[in-house]
């Protein structure tokens, strides 16, 4: 019996830069291989291929995506006995903590023609310089989001009827727990689950959740309690000695958009823009905060005006975010160009043998 497949994102572009979960994954591997090479989308087939090899053993594993490439991989994780395999120089640089152990170094920067090389690199230093400048470009419109997303939601809290949300919080822990608690101690564990990419904002929601019995999707306004909600009710579910899992999106790498409860079968989400979703499937169920706000017009003025210059900001993003993907895909095109076929084959056969 073949093993399932869960996507998440290998890294997130947020209003506090690049950022990624795999520091967490190195510290939970018993074993690690990480791959080491220039800019390349030939990896991607490779991490795929290692991902299928552990499927039809029956493991699980979790695929992380490339948030420039459609079907790119990033990373590869093995849940059960905990493998990782990544791509460990971009777009994350990541360093084994147990070299000569768990943690191995695969190079494939041998793996070129430096004649090849030498006739590229005036595009390769041109392009990349591009995407960098477009890069940055991206970040400052996204932090320039952020601080207005901050202003947006101190809007709506000086507004917002905390007792319901507290009462709310109350509810749902009776409702999910009662008075179980579980004679272990709780496993949690962290996924970027969305961020923006060329094409706007993406999130793997339905194909994390996809086998969980029941969804409670959370309407509410900016900064009224989404993930305070999720806070509160997945320490709880710890103190209980519940597993979880926590899903994080893009603006805000600080902000939770998802609590899994894999024991209950049960997750929240926060459904609103910019990964706004119905309910879709029996189980799924609304949870509307949005009545939690009292009415003031003079309050629903001032956040429409932060809005609407917020939403400029993310515009802004998402173009440079396609410029800064189109100059990542004509460096790694070019220096694929140049793989030494005989000496890409060993470095493959080198990491195949660590499966």
């Amino acid at each position: 019996m073949n093993g399932t497949i869960t996507s998440f994102m290998g890294t997130a572009y947020t209003g506090d830069g690049i950022v990624h979960n795999y520091s967490e994954l190195l510290g939970e591997a018993s074993k690690a291989v990480l791959l080491k090479a220039p800019p390349t989308g030939a990896l991607s087939g490779l991490l795929r291929e290692i991902g299928m090899h552990y499927v039809k053993q029956g493991y699980n594993i979790d695929l992380f995506r490339d948030p420039l490439t459609a079907d790119g991989v990033d990373a590869v994780w093995v849940e059960k006995p905990g493998f990782l395999f990544a791509q460990a120089s971009h777009p994350a640089a990541l360093e084994p903590a147990h070299v000569g152990g768990p943690h191995r170094v695969v190079t494939f920067y041998d793996s070129y023609n430096e004649d090849r090389l030498r006739l590229q690199n005036g595009f390769i230093r041109e392009t990349a310089a591009k995407g960098e400048r477009a890069l940055a470009k991206t970040l400052s419109s996204m932090k320039k989001a952020k601080l207005l997303h901050d202003d947006w939601e101190k809007v709506n809290q000086r507004r917002m009827n905390w007792e319901l949300a507290d009462a709310l919080a109350d509810s749902l822990k009776e409702e999910l727990f009662g008075s179980i608690s579980l004679n272990k101690p709780s496993s949690v564990s962290n996924r970027f689950i969305g961020t923006l990419t060329a094409d706007g904002a993406r999130d793997h929601f339905r194909d994390v959740t996809k086998k969980l019995d029941r969804r409670l999707l959370i309407k509410a306004h900016p900064g009224t309690g989404k993930s305070t909600l999720m806070k509160v009710l997945g320490k709880e579910a710890q103190a209980r000695g519940f597993d979880i899992r926590y899903g994080w999106c893009a603006l805000d790498p600080g902000s939770i958009d998802l609590l899994v409860l894999p024991e209950l079968s049960v997750c929240l989400f926060d459904a609103t823009n910019p990964h706004e979703y119905g309910p879709e499937r029996e189980g799924d169920q609304i949870v509307d905060m949005t009545g939690m706000c009292r009415d003031d017009a003079a309050a629903e003025k001032e956040a429409e005006a932060i809005a609407g210059e917020y939403r400029g900001h993310i515009r802004d993003a998402r173009a440079w975010m396609g410029t800064y993907a189109e100059t990542v895909h004509a460096v790694r095109a070019r220096m694929d160009s140049a793989i030494d076929p005989e000496k890409w084959a060993a470095n493959v056969a080198r990491v195949k043998a660590q499966l």
